[in-house]
């Protein structure tokens, strides 16, 4: 078939690897253009060493950007992973319309951290959706979906690069193919099913060691790797990575206060909270590497006994 793929980044370069190597014809590329100052767009490069037509239009909403798509003929528009918003008299100018990738289950989780809070909810089941793009924020009728089981230890790295990616790369190819044929179902969303999260960003990020142990370990996990949990450490704001929980069962094995450091091991060290202890593993100070957390807090002079929140120890006299 002959298609545009619209959309950017490693998810983008797949798709449009996807649609290569099995012989389908590309037409052109949309892509956002780079930010000043940022990493060259995966697929951007990807496209341009194909030698095709890439274009970099600020808004799919101007005319510039329709009329580039009319002028490629094409089949089918296929939009991977994209941040722009696109009118509806832009993705019907393919004979076939487009299909969109979200990863979620629609109708729930709309929005662009679809990926984050399902974790961070303690969600066991999230999924991804192949839809029919229309002017609202991923509300159009579903074609395909795809579901993929959330561990108790799964973060957001490993949920989507394991699953939600090379399924949606694989849903991609197999939606294309139900549209160009004439094969597909459209289903509405279920409004009453519908959910809308926002950006999961550095405020929905900061971790409370006062909350239960169960919402500090999703949250650590559903932001890792980014943004990144963070908190405060006798002052300096740390990432927090690999952790562990140990949950605790009798009265008589809880040790201190919420937020303190009850244990150092070689690598980690693990802090109190309501309902057990958080193991953290990988830390990563503001302005610094990523560092073992046993490193970290003998580096800064904290011991067993300290809190997260006590100022850092004033240096020994000469």
């Amino acid at each position: 078939m002959r298609i545009a793929i619209i959309g950017q980044q490693a998810f983008g370069a797949s798709v449009l690897e996807a649609f290569i190597k099995r012989g389908d014809e590309i037409a052109g590329v949309f892509c956002a253009p780079e930010k000043a100052g940022a990493k060259p767009d995966p697929l951007r490069l990807a496209a341009e060493k194909e030698g095709l037509k890439v274009f970099q239009f600020p808004s799919l909403k101007g005319e510039p950007a329709k009329q580039a798509l009319k002028q490629l003929d094409v089949e089918l528009g296929v939009m991977a992973y994209v941040l722009q918003f696109a009118p509806q008299d832009f993705v019907n100018i393919p004979k076939h319309g487009m299909i969109q990738y979200h990863p979620s289950l629609l109708p729930l989780y709309r929005g662009p951290s679809s990926i984050n809070w399902p974790i961070i909810k303690g969600d066991r089941q999230t999924g991804l959706t192949i839809f029919r793009p229309d002017d609202g924020l991923d509300e159009g009728p579903v074609i395909l979906q795809k579901t993929a089981a959330i561990g108790p230890d799964d973060t957001l790295g490993s949920v989507y690069f394991n699953h939600l990616f090379p399924l949606g790369v694989e849903a991609m190819l197999e939606a294309a193919d139900l549209v160009v044929a004439g094969k597909h179902q459209e289903i509405v969303q279920d409004e009453n099913r519908a959910s809308y999260e926002g950006w999961c960003k550095d405020k929905e990020a900061q971790i409370n060691w006062h909350a239960h142990i169960d919402q500090i370990y999703n949250l650590i996990r559903g932001c890792d790797p980014a943004p990144g949990a963070w908190t405060t450490i006798g002052g300096i704001k740390v990432r927090i990575y690999e952790t562990r929980k140990h949950p605790v069962r009798r009265f008589e094995d809880v040790r201190g206060k919420p937020g303190e450091i009850c244990a150092i091991g070689e690598k980690g060290a693990s802090i109190i909270v309501q309902g057990g202890q958080v193991e953290l593993i990988k830390v990563k100070p503001e302005g610094g590497a990523k560092m073992s957390a046993a490193e970290f807090f003998t580096k800064i002079g904290f011991d067993i006994g300290n809190a997260l929140t006590d100022p850092l120890p004033l240096p020994e006299a000469a």
